[in-house]
């Protein structure tokens, strides 16, 4: 494998249904976490304490729609919207949930680059999915491989089920590899 640079990317969009008064809201918190960022400016007092150690990883676009802002990134902070959509579903109850997908995605064929997850989003709970975690659960579900236990016939003192080993050998109920 040639040791090409990757980039590698995480895509979600989504758009928040909501009312000129809740966009003019969640724009105006994006425009504090903006000028904290880029401007070195202190974060309001009254800025949400729960997106207050959330706003170091705020890497999400945020843009004006139609009916609602739009959330997208390329570049990640899934979490990050999760807990600005939770503040903003406490504040506002515009919605029993909110959920959205992102993908793991990268410019070259590398085996730790593809992958996903979802998002789950109410008032009081957020649930986030990996497609990763998935499959390592499934893996550790797998039942083991069952094994054949020797069971020994009283007239021939061998095996009956791989007609191989004598009672002599081994044990009754040890695994039997025939």
């Amino acid at each position: 494998m040639k040791g090409n640079m990757a980039d590698y990317f995480t895509n979600f969009s989504l758009i928040l249904r909501l009312t000129k008064e809740q966009q003019e809201y969640a724009l105006n918190l994006v425009k504090e976490v903006e000028a904290y960022r880029n401007e070195n400016q202190q974060l309001p007092i009254d800025f949400p304490a729960s997106l207050r150690d959330e706003v170091e990883n705020w890497v999400f676009e945020t843009e004006l729609a139609k009916d609602g802002i739009w959330l997208h990134s390329q570049y990640g902070g899934q979490e990050v919207v999760c807990q600005f959509i939770q503040h903003l579903l406490q504040k506002y109850d515009f919605a029993p949930s909110v959920s959205f997908e992102w993908s793991h995605d990268c410019s070259q064929p590398r085996t730790d680059a593809f992958g996903g997850g979802a998002a789950f989003i109410t008032a009081i709970e957020v649930k986030l999915f990996s497609t990763s975690e998935w499959l390592q659960n499934l893996s550790k579900e797998l039942p083991a491989k069952p094994t054949k236990e020797h069971l020994f016939s009283p007239n021939t003192h061998l095996c009956v089920k791989c007609g191989i080993h004598a009672d002599d050998d081994l044990v009754e109920n040890s695994p039997c590899t025939h």
